[in-house]
């Protein structure tokens, strides 16, 4: 059982990569319209890079949580043959959405736009996984930490609001604009919040893991901040919708609710210093250093979300390239940290001769990774405040096509730190999945 764990791990650490390429190859082609516009156009591109590293976060997390159930919590999977299930079900499904954007056949929405009928088998698998989960835990573990609320939260949520992605299929809200664009939304921010329940739960393992101390998983602060974190997946969406013409009492709760996280980011820099004081072993240890690296990427766009969360500065944000920095910064220096960080434990534990054997690559790939990243989200970030200029508070606007030429410089910035990212992955990835996961698969 473990080993199909270990191919989810591997299905994940592909998809990372290749995620990585076709956003390289989407972005060139934002730059350079004509580039591979016969084979494969933008419009096209951006489904394959948005749907494979969404693949990513789901698969790592996924294989990740099977992995540490049976290695390291010590229980036996309720049922082998749900787990093997499981495993088919979204390769099949995988390659199903591949084939749907490669024939042109897709007809979903934004960021799951397969073709529809994929949405039943992937529903089934998160069901499956559901089951297998809750019947593991409730039956072996008492006295359940942080973590594994965390996890159970995000597999409900995330089978729930992966359904409520799709009432668009249902007339009564697809034949009303309102109701179809405010439920879009708001099964969107969820969403996120739900996987993000499963990628932050990791976090929390492996920091009590890493750390050797259990407390970080079982004290008040840690269900105080589960509990906060639950409360804004339910209700935090709300910000997303302030253009639509929804009831006014929605804005106020969702300003309410966005806010609360102030919160978390001042503990945050609370704890990041503490962090940094750690003792030699720690700040030795590689998965360490990229949950570290995490509290830095988790405060620098949790002040952005609470700053576009106020409504009048997502006035003049949104639909810019901020919204976009704030996506890409939250999936690739929080969430792809997180599970690296996860994935680096799991080989350590296992084979730590392949990580100390690869540990300049992998620390050299560390920091083109993140180096990359910021100049990428400060090419975002300037790139969206002169759209912003450009729309709100220009006297006499230039033509779109002028004011794109203008950023021309920006977008060259914006390509090459995005091959920084991919090069930094590949340091990272490669070895672990070459050397570390593919031969657990075999034994």
């Amino acid at each position: 059982m473990k080993r199909i764990s270990l191919l989810f791990i591997a299905m994940a650490l592909l998809a990372l990569l290749t995620g990585a390429m076709f956003g390289v190859l989407a972005g060139i082609q934002y730059i350079f319209p004509e580039f591979l516009k016969e084979t494969m156009a933008f419009n096209k591109m951006r489904p394959f890079h948005v749907s494979t590293v969404v693949g990513w976060i789901i698969l790592c997390a996924t294989g990740g949580i099977y992995y540490y159930l049976q290695e390291e919590l010590n229980t036996t999977l309720y049922s082998s043959r749900l787990l093997k299930m499981h495993f088919i079900v979204f390769v099949v499904c995988a390659i199903a959405v591949y084939i749907s954007f490669a024939t042109g056949k897709m007809g979903g929405r934004e960021y799951m736009e397969y073709f529809p009928l994929i949405t039943l088998p992937i529903l089934i698998g998160w069901i499956l996984f559901g089951i297998n989960y809750f019947k593991t835990t409730l039956k072996q573990i008492q006295n359940w930490p942080v973590y594994l609320w965390m996890w159970g939260t995000g597999i409900v949520f995330m089978t729930y609001h992966f359904t409520e992605a799709h009432f668009w299929l249902i007339p009564y809200f697809r034949e009303n604009f309102i109701k179809d664009f405010a439920v879009q939304w708001k099964s969107y921010g969820s969403f996120v919040g739900s996987w993000n329940m499963l990628v932050y739960g990791t976090s929390v393992f492996l920091m009590a893991k890493v750390k050797g101390n259990e407390s970080v998983a079982r004290g008040k602060k840690a269900f105080f901040f589960y509990f906060l974190g639950l409360f804004n997946l339910m209700l935090g969406w709300a910000h997303h919708s302030y253009i639509v013409p929804t009831v006014p009492w929605i804005r106020y709760l969702a300003y309410g609710v966005s806010m609360t996280e102030w919160i978390i980011f001042f503990s945050i820099l609370r704890d990041w210093k503490k962090m940094l004081s750690a003792d030699e072993k720690l700040k030795n240890n590689l998965s360490y250093q990229f949950l570290v690296s995490t509290e830095f990427w988790v405060c620098i766009n949790l002040f952005i979300a609470l700053l576009i969360s106020i409504p009048y500065i997502n006035y003049y944000t949104h639909g810019t390239h901020i919204t976009v920095l704030h996506s890409m910064g939250t999936t690739i220096g929080i969430n792809t940290s997180i599970l690296l960080a996860s994935v680096i434990f799991i080989v350590n534990r296992a084979m730590p001769q392949v990580t100390e054997q690869f540990k300049k690559q992998i620390l050299s790939g560390f920091w083109i990774l993140n180096i990359s990243l910021f100049v990428f989200l400060c090419s975002l970030l300037w790139s969206g405040i002169k759209r912003s200029i450009w729309m709100y508070f220009s006297e006499n606007p230039v033509p779109f096509g002028s004011m794109q030429e203008d950023l021309q410089s920006v977008m060259y910035v914006f390509l090459l730190s995005g091959l920084g990212i991919l090069t930094g992955l590949l340091f990272v990835a490669f070895p672990l999945l070459k050397r570390g996961i593919l031969p657990l698969t075999k034994k």
